[in-house]
């Protein structure tokens, strides 16, 4: 009786989830099935929808080039010609060395629509850091910010930008030092002052900074300011530029030995606007003649100056050492001779390129090296100190070790040495003559 009891209970179960079963399909559209969650509503079960998952916005992704770094030197810059600025209100990006799989690689420079009325590119730059040297990333701003001095032209002279300035709406070059298209931009001034003034000395065309034989210049405070401010990363179009010129092959330098032929494109990049940082407003217009007597902060100019004198002596480091401690003066002075050639052509480049400013503190340090390693540098100098430096250090030395050494050890220490062993046979053989002279005679 009791089996027949739940045998009953399981089909009236069994015929409930029927019903239910049944209830759910109906309630779909014909030909579809729907899984999920469903709720009674005490004719047949709804659907329940489902909220959509939240999206979980993707964080952006870390620049690869800010975590690039090599263990050697980027290849010296090349020089090469600015094309002319095509359209109003472009941005000069100059052409710099990347790091890929390959090795080192040539982006061309190009120009670049501004992405805000305002903004200012900042390049990218090689720092030498902890034995390696690391790429940091160019971007956009209201200001220039640290490039590590390197001298890339076209404007970019080391600090800041001097091929022009934002007037208002409007990006005015300075034909000083920047070429551009006259019959389509007119928006020109020309100011060779600023140009002197923010020019660092790069003769070798160093693509890093700091570290052995790179361009020494510390931020200025200027710099500081810009590189806390917001900045905006390289557009798509630049990006995409980039791409290009990684997959060109004769952009490695390992292809072209450090020349590539493609310098520069003449086609400007299109155009990506992107909103000026909050509270940002460009600077007010002014007349082409106050900016054409525009000049750079006291600070830039002092750091122009330090810049310039300390890779002076960065390249004079090696030709002390062997006149600290020249024992023997025959290796010293081939030495010094092999320094002059190079300290002379160190002193007239960093005097010629600099300005008035830049030049004499260059050139002071120069003369100071060049005098110790070449006797016959400069008059004036050797009025001072160096005098006494070059008669013990040169002209001593051929007499003292070649013409007075010589005939003494070779004459008069013979004699005295061999007088004690044997005196008698060195005066036997002298009376020798003597006789014969006698027997002439007769």
């Amino acid at each position: 009786m009791k089996s027949f009891r739940s045998v009953r209970w399981l089909l009236l179960a069994f015929m409930v989830f029927a019903i239910a079963d049944q209830q759910r399909v109906s309630a779909q559209a014909p030909g579809t099935l729907r899984t999920g969650t469903f709720v009674w509503d005490g004719a047949r079960w709804m659907p329940v929808e489902n909220p959509a998952p939240p999206v979980e916005e993707a964080a952006p992704a870390p620049d690869a080039d800010d975590e690039v770094t090599a263990d050697t030197p980027p290849p010296p810059l090349p020089v090469y010609e600015q094309p002319p600025c095509p359209e109003p209100n472009l941005i000069w990006t100059p052409g710099h060395w990347r790091w890929g799989l390959l090795g080192y690689y040539w982006v061309p420079g190009a120009w670049v629509p501004a992405p805000y009325i305002g903004a200012l590119w900042t390049p990218p730059y090689w720092g030498f850091v902890g034995g390696h040297y690391g790429f940091h990333t160019g971007y956009w701003g209201p200001h220039i910010g640290f490039y590590g001095g390197v001298n890339y032209g076209g404007g970019y002279m080391g600090i800041g930008f001097a091929g022009g300035t934002w007037n208002g709406g409007v990006f005015a070059y300075n034909t000083a030092v920047v070429h551009v298209n006259e019959r389509v931009v007119t928006n020109v001034y020309i100011n060779r002052t600023i140009v002197e003034q923010t020019t660092i000395v790069n003769t070798n065309h160093v693509a890093f900074s700091g570290g052995p034989n790179g361009v020494q210049h510390q931020p200025t405070p200027e710099e500081q300011t810009a590189l806390h401010e917001s900045h905006t990363p390289p557009t798509k179009f630049q990006q995409q530029h980039i791409a290009t010129a990684k997959s060109d092959t004769s952009n490695l330098a390992k292809n072209n030995g450090g020349h590539p032929t493609n310098l520069a494109s003449t086609k400007p990049l299109a155009a990506e606007q992107h909103p000026a940082p909050a509270g940002f407003k460009p600077p007010p217009p002014k007349p082409p003649s106050e900016l054409a007597k525009a000049q750079a902060p006291p600070s830039t100019i002092a750091a122009v100056k330090t810049a310039s004198a300390k890779t002076a002596a960065v390249a004079k480091v090696p030709t002390p050492a062997p006149k600290a401690a020249p024992e023997p003066a025959a290796k010293g002075t081939p030495a010094m001779r092999a320094g002059e050639p190079e300290h002379a052509p160190a002193a007239s480049t960093t005097t010629g390129k600099p300005t008035g400013t830049t030049a004499p503190k260059a050139g002071a340090m120069d003369t100071e090296v060049e005098h110790k390693g070449a006797p016959t540098s400069a008059p004036k100098t050797t009025e001072k100190a160096p005098e006494p430096e070059h008669n013990p250090a040169v002209t001593p030395a051929p007499k003292a070790v070649v013409k007075a050494p010589a005939p003494k050890q070779a004459v008069a220490p013979a004699p005295k040495m061999a007088p004690k062993p044997a005196p008698k046979p060195a005066t036997k053989p002298a009376p020798k003559p003597e006789p014969k002279e006698k027997e002439k005679k007769p």
